[in-house]
């Protein structure tokens, strides 16, 4: 219990400083065919009336569910901070948004007709009792929906920052490291089947999609600069890795100033029996 106490207290503390950094970052990247990650994940839970976002930070995902109208929409979230900008949104205005964890949901059996999570259940802990919580708030048939982190695309922008961010985390002092988060079996198609089919579900259909970040160097430093591991990293280390990165994809740069920067997520979608 520790350890999913260190976890959860990392993220209502990065959440409080940066409570919109998901949306901000990747809210713009854009599949092959346009779309965004949250626009790919709406799709799965089309036709839905009653949809619940599991870890709905400032409430992005839930505003582009609002445009199917006549659903009833839910979201939970450990942050207070982000609920507060959820609530700031006029179309959510009849959304119901709730403080809380995944693992103790605070809604009644059978109430949702799908789930979703947008890189959020991957870093959630005692994913199997979270699972068993999506399970008893889903009506029978009830989908689960979500998008989870994949890793870079091989020689872009994202690839070697994750290499610069290894080595500075690496030298950062053990006070400047974030807790582990998360069930890596999240990030894989076996493993979700591993953790879901004991609550019920069908097998995990599965979609590796790239989302394309590409742009000029600071607009691509916003966006990887949101990940987690910068958070405890003090100002002089994350300066040093700003500089390095902009040197690092000098290379990269087109004539017109655009940086390629791309990364995967995995949509995974399983059914409830």
């Amino acid at each position: 219990m520790a350890t999913i106490a260190s976890q959860e207290a990392f993220l209502h503390s990065f959440h409080a400083e940066y409570p919109a950094v998901t949306a901000e970052a990747f809210g713009r990247g854009r599949a092959p065919d346009g779309r965004s990650s949250y626009e790919v994940l709406c799709e799965r839970v089309a036709g839905c009336g009653r949809v619940l976002d599991l870890g709905c930070g400032d409430g992005l995902l839930l505003e582009f569910l609002a445009r199917d109208g006549g659903r009833r929409l839910a979201g939970v979230d450990l942050s207070p901070h982000s609920l507060a900008l959820a609530r700031r949104r006029p179309a959510l205005a009849g959304a119901r948004l709730e403080e809380g964890r995944a693992q103790a949901l605070p809604f009644a059996d059978n109430s949702f007709d799908a789930c979703v999570s947008h890189l959020a259940l991957m870093l959630m802990g005692e994913i199997e009792q979270v699972a068993a919580e999506i399970a008893r708030v889903l009506v029978p048939g009830g989908v689960l929906a979500c998008v989870v982190g994949g890793g870079a695309v091989g020689g872009e922008a994202f690839d070697r920052f994750l290499g610069l961010l290894r080595d500075t985390v690496g030298a950062a002092p053990a006070t400047q490291r974030i807790p582990a988060l998360g069930d890596r079996r999240t990030r894989s198609r076996d493993g979700l089947d591993e953790v879901l089919a004991p609550a019920g579900f069908a097998a995990v259909d599965w979609e590796t999609v790239p989302i394309d970040l590409s742009g000029p160097v600071e607009q691509v430093w916003a966006a990887v600069s949101g990940l987690y591991d910068l958070g405890p990293l003090d100002g002089a280390a994350v300066e040093r890795l700003r500089a390095a990165f902009c040197t690092e994809v000098r290379d990269l740069t087109t004539a017109e100033g655009t940086v390629p920067c791309a990364f995967k997520v995995h949509v995974a979608t399983a059914r409830l029996r």
